[in-house]
């Protein structure tokens, strides 16, 4: 049975008319933008017992504390509030006339597009809340970019979106797919990516953290999620910005093992080649979802626990794991780029390299596809590290020397080889070379 999509106001309406759910909004960066929300739907004082915004950083650093990083649009700083007026409404709130109530804390840290249109619109939104009076508390914690090319229409989308999760913490939290399916609820396609996900507390007992970032792709709110060696989802711009970083791509599914024998020969040569020091190197293995989801129209809930395990596998291995709908290099480059890394490496088959590089796998406008990849990839401070592979019809190991390469994207190849763009691993151990 369909699930009834309320429209904002009445999502609002129906919190504000429920006695039993009272708490505060602290937001800062793009306005009141949530709060307005609930006090335009009416009967606002049943719910809210408090507004703030602490634009100045000062101000904020007195209430919130202050940041080491210097950045005020993170997760610790979400955190921060969240922790800070949940305590407040806890402490204070204290009564008779309390006793009956279900708090919640509300918080967002949001930049908008500025003047200029020159920086990345993102934020982070949670909310503590209590399913019980009295009870335990819970969190849920997401970022978001926002999409708009308008900061008025972003402010709008920031409200919709603060609204729909106070809504699905109080009416969705034990269904948690419609949970996050609802967060999205009343805005337009393609106007936000939710690309990261945490949920915490008693409420949340049965959740998975991987599971519920995994979906987050499956549904297309976002292209793709980090996990550290831990299994824990990271934000991607926060784990990666500055970083040198070296991926190693993998699709699910494939037969073989990474050979972790060539990356490790691929990252010494990043370093080498460009420089870089141990500490700064972020090493990424990537599995590719795009297969799975191509098979089927809807990936099910043991679809998403086979592929967890994938992960879980890779990341086994202490390394973090990047699990993705990027079929394409330059797709994943772009993706990086708005992380804002120092540099970035790929490690790839140099068969992948064959297969871009050759017009049979394309239509008509092969030089017009190949010319707008080359330079989204290789604009974005990208280098290819190419693998060999042993070709078995004629028993010979193919590099980028004697790859076969289709005439009219020969002086295009040479061109991106000779200028380091694409570099051979050198140094291999030929037993180390798979069969293709």
């Amino acid at each position: 049975m369909a699930r009834e999509i309320l429209e904002t106001k009445r999502k609002a309406l129906k919190i504000n008319l429920d006695a039993n759910i009272y708490g505060t909004f602290a937001e800062i960066g793009a306005g009141q933008e949530v709060a307005r929300n609930f006090f335009t739907a009416g009967a606002a004082s049943g719910t809210v017992a408090k507004t703030m915004s602490a634009y100045d950083m000062v101000f904020s650093n007195s209430i919130y504390g202050t940041e080491s990083s210097g950045r005020y649009v993170t997760k610790s700083r979400l955190e921060k509030m969240l922790q800070h007026e949940f305590e407040l409404l806890t402490e204070r709130l204290d009564g008779p006339q309390y006793a009956k109530k279900t708090f919640f804390a509300f918080a967002d840290t949001v930049t908008t597009l500025n003047f200029n249109k020159s920086n990345d619109p993102h934020g982070w939104l949670g909310i503590r809340f209590q399913t019980q009076p009295g009870g335990p508390s819970n969190d849920i914690v997401f970022h978001v970019r926002l999409l708009d090319s308008d900061a008025s229409l972003q402010q709008n989308v920031l409200g919709v979106l603060g609204v729909n999760l106070v809504y699905a913490a109080y009416f969705y939290h034990q269904d948690i797919q419609t949970m996050i399916e609802s967060l999205v609820d009343n805005l337009a396609i393609g106007s936000v990516e939710i690309d990261m996900i945490s949920l915490n507390g008693p409420a949340f007992a049965g959740a998975d953290d991987r599971l519920v970032n995994l979906y987050l792709i499956a549904k297309g709110f976002s292209s793709a999620a980090i996990f550290n060696p831990e299994g824990e989802a990271c934000q991607s711009k926060d784990l990666l910005y500055k970083k040198d970083v070296m991926i190693l791509r993998t699709k699910y599914g494939q037969k073989s093992t990474p050979n972790f024998h060539l990356l490790n020969t691929a990252i010494e040569q990043f370093k080498r080649s460009q420089k870089l020091k141990d500490e700064n190197v972020m090493v990424l293995i990537e599995v590719l979802m795009t297969n799975l989801l191509e098979d089927q129209d809807e990936l099910s809930a043991e679809d998403l626990k086979s592929f967890a395990v994938r992960a879980e596998e890779l990341y086994k291995t202490g390394n973090y794991v990047i699990v993705s709908n990027y079929t394409r290099n330059h797709k994943l480059a772009q993706f990086l780029s708005r992380c804002k890394p120092n540099s970035v490496g790929i490690s790839t088959n140099v068969a992948n390299l064959r297969n871009i590089f050759n017009s049979k796998n394309y239509g008509e406008n092969y030089t017009d596809e190949l010319l707008a990849y080359v330079s989204d990839l290789f604009s974005k401070n990208v280098k290819l590290y190419a693998y060999p592979y042993l070709d078995k019809s004629s028993n010979t190991i193919i590099n980028t020397q004697n790859m076969p390469v289709s005439p009219e994207a020969k002086p295009l190849f040479d061109f991106l080889v000779s200028n380091a763009y694409i570099t051979d691993i050198e140094d291999f151990d030929a037993k180390d070379v798979k069969t293709i």
